[in-house]
């Protein structure tokens, strides 16, 4: 089995664009739907995770975030995605909930572009889901948000119709959804669907 990791909404372009792809495993429900309403799915998608936000900060926490309405500080560098990637809308839900308003340095095409731009001390901040912050084992810090602006993010897998592995992608779901895939999941700090 391949694995390949990107932003949900490239994934699910690729597929719709005939991409040989088995499993779609998106980080929101919104991409999925364009592949399912593009009739490109098997099965009924199905939640596998969830995950929540926070705010990535540089190692030490050099610019003082401590919450939301900091990251519109004036010279803060924050960087985020454009709404049609997950990240990019889930973040901008939350400022929305909490009546900040910021224009980012840069749109990023990914979560993992955000985290890069942070660790490596070009940006001061940004949205990113927990499993990210943890992901960069010390290298950032994450800044809880409060879980009345929070959102969950939901996880949907799903085979995809054109699959040539089926009885491979049904496997792999079945696992994924399984205890076993569950309980490493819930280690890297992914919540139940």
């Amino acid at each position: 089995m391949t694995v390949n990791f990107g932003a949900s909404s490239t994934l699910a372009q690729q597929i719709i664009d005939g991409a040989p792809i088995d499993v779609l495993a998106s980080a929101d429900e919104a991409n999925m739907t364009k592949v399912s309403d593009a009739r490109l799915l098997s099965d009924t998608p199905t939640l596998f995770a969830t995950n929540s936000l926070e705010i990535i900060v540089r190692k030490g926490n050099p610019s003082k975030i401590a919450s939301l309405s900091d990251i519109s500080k004036p010279g803060l560098i924050y960087v985020t995605c454009a709404p049609q990637v997950p990240i990019g809308k889930y973040s901008a839900q939350v400022l929305q909930k909490a009546g900040v308003t910021v224009t980012p340095a840069s749109l990023e095409p990914d979560v993992k572009s955000i985290v890069a731009k942070v660790t490596a001390g070009e940006a001061d901040a940004g949205i990113v889901y927990a499993t990210d912050v943890s992901a960069t084992q010390g290298a950032a810090e994450g800044v809880a948000i409060p879980a009345d602006v929070n959102v969950t993010a939901n996880y949907p897998i799903a085979a995809v119709s054109t699959s040539t592995n089926r009885a491979l992608a049904q496997a792999w779901i079945a696992f994924v959804r399984g205890t076993e895939g569950q309980a490493i999941l819930k280690s890297y700090g992914f919540g139940s669907p």
